[in-house]
């Protein structure tokens, strides 16, 4: 099996394993940025816990879930957004302003992954 887009692919068989309803799942390979994403979605409440599991090959997740997810994708194709620029990306491809999507708050910046909340909160 090739992956094209890893982070899109870790989110749907997140999904769907959510959607199984099981409660553990397994992803490989692993990365940094698929950590990140996996610390956030800790953050806020979809996954009790998760772990990277080194193998000689490629790292694994093992995720635990907690049943809350609905909705879990990437939005494709990836647009590089300017820090003013939040709000105009948001109300253009984002669903729901008062829905917390996993897409929402994970921003990419130069320190790695970070929350989008925080982030406009350190620049003002």
């Amino acid at each position: 099996m090739s992956l094209v887009d890893p982070i899109s692919d870790a989110l749907i068989h997140i999904k769907n394993t959510e959607n199984a309803s099981k409660k553990n799942c397994i992803f490989r390979p692993a990365s940094k940025l698929i950590g990140e994403i996996l610390r956030v979605m800790k953050e806020h409440g979809y996954v009790v816990e998760y772990e990277l599991v080194n193998s000689e090959n490629q790292g694994l997740f093992r995720i635990k879930l907690n049943g809350k997810i609905n909705v879990c994708r990437a939005i494709k194709p990836r647009f590089a957004v300017k820090k003013n620029g939040f709000e105009k990306y948001e109300k253009q491809f984002l669903e729901s302003m008062n829905e917390i999507n996993i897409t929402k708050p994970d921003i990419m910046c130069r320190a790695g992954a970070a929350v989008g909340e925080q982030e406009r909160e350190a620049d003002n």
